[in-house]
């Protein structure tokens, strides 16, 4: 009986496992034992690799990821969350100066507050993803420190499950997040982000923002309103301006007061000129060290100030209009990249890459240049 094509993609997946990565692996130092073992219990995961392709905060358009993301009943669970874990939550924001309501929003977009924490096998969603994934030489990294982990201990091989992805626990740790910053809270000796207590997990959440610089007191960022005939060439995360700079630009807050000093910031509109516009501060990078997802970012900034009890957005979205396929998109990359706006890559995915070559293309054509890819952008790309 001839062979299927899944049969040799495993047939390559298990020489490449056994072969060139155990080879790699032994020589970063991971325990024969450990590995040998490791190697016994991975498997080829397939399907991972089409979820890959498929990440909600690059297929939908921004409001319709935060219709999600921030949800009426991620807000409501979320303020009980904080009032149920009262007490931890007091701990930790007093041994890592960070905001509850900023962890918490990471717990409740990460996993649903600790009620999906994911269940795929996770050394085998990352073998999986370092042998024929996006990204390979990152998830082969992620798969070393996976197998350090499990070196540590810490985790039996069968506990270690997770994200799809590979991550673990109630905050979708990467392996070598868990190394670098993890934390034994409880005083049990271990780093267990995975039981069902989420002291250790919520507690790694505010390690890592207080090693990444979060500056406690200070919001993620500000829903501002522009004014008419604001240079749209000045938004974006590559330009950075004191607020007073942003005031002589005429930028308020949607309230209509000056917009606060904390340091420089930048105007983001995900949605261009039609939808909300925000001046993002130093916080919002933090949290995309985190997560290098500019929605990402804005749904964690935006369901940390609700669980406050702050308002929604005060500006509409342009909700008729339709996301791109991930096929369109690369059809605009390759049309900028063939205009002489280099998109530096071709994945269908929008990145700042594609946002700054496409500002170039629509200011030099006298269009506003918000970087809206939208589809009369795609039309008129089209017909380039």
């Amino acid at each position: 009986m001839p062979s299927t094509p899944h049969d040799d993609q495993t047939n390559a997946f298990v020489d490449w496992l056994f072969g060139p990565f155990k080879a790699r692996a032994l020589d970063q130092s991971i325990h024969r034992k450990t590995l040998e073992k490791a190697l016994s219990e991975i498997t080829f995961l397939p399907d991972i690799l089409a979820r890959q392709q498929n990440q909600k905060e690059f297929n939908l358009q921004i409001w319709e990821y935060l219709d999600i993301t921030v949800s009426g009943e991620r807000v409501r669970k979320g303020r009980k969350k904080l009032r149920d874990h009262r007490a931890l939550f007091n701990r930790i924001e007093g041994a890592f100066g960070i905001e509850a309501e900023v962890i918490a929003a990471i717990w409740g977009l990460e996993t649903g507050y600790g009620v999906i924490r994911g269940n795929t096998p996770v050394l085998s969603a990352l073998a999986t993803l370092a042998f024929s994934g996006r990204r390979a030489a990152y998830f082969e990294s992620e798969l070393i420190a996976g197998l350090r982990v499990a070196q540590t201990r810490s985790y039996r091989q069968s506990a270690m499950q997770g994200s799809w992805a590979g991550a673990l626990g109630h905050g979708q740790f990467m392996p070598s997040a868990v190394i670098d910053f993890a934390v034994d809270f409880d005083g049990d000796g271990q780093r267990d982000l995975c039981r069902d207590d989420p002291a250790d997990a919520l507690a790694s959440i505010a390690n890592y923002l207080k090693k990444h610089a979060w500056k406690k007191g200070q919001p993620w960022g500000v829903e501002v309103r522009l004014p008419d005939g604001f240079d749209y060439a000045l938004a974006g995360l590559d330009r950075s301006l004191p607020s007073q700079d942003w005031a002589a630009h005429g930028v308020i807050t949607v309230e209509g007061s000056a917009v606060p000093d904390y340091g420089p910031g930048s105007i983001l509109v995900p949605a261009g000129a039609r939808g909300v516009a925000l001046l993002v501060l130093r916080n919002f990078h933090v949290i995309t060290s985190y997560n290098r997802s500019q929605s990402y970012a804005i749904a964690i900034g935006h369901l940390s100030d609700r669980l406050l009890g702050g308002p929604p957005f005060a500006a509409n979205w342009p909700i008729n209009e339709s996301a791109l396929t991930q096929r369109e998109v690369t059809e605009a990359q390759y049309a900028l990249t063939r205009a002489g706006y280099d998109t530096l890559g071709t994945d269908g995915l929008q990145g700042p890459n594609t946002l700054a070559a496409l500002r170039r293309w629509q200011q030099d054509r006298g269009k506003l240049p918000d970087g809206f890819l939208s589809r009369s952008v795609l039309a008129a790309l089209r017909g380039h």
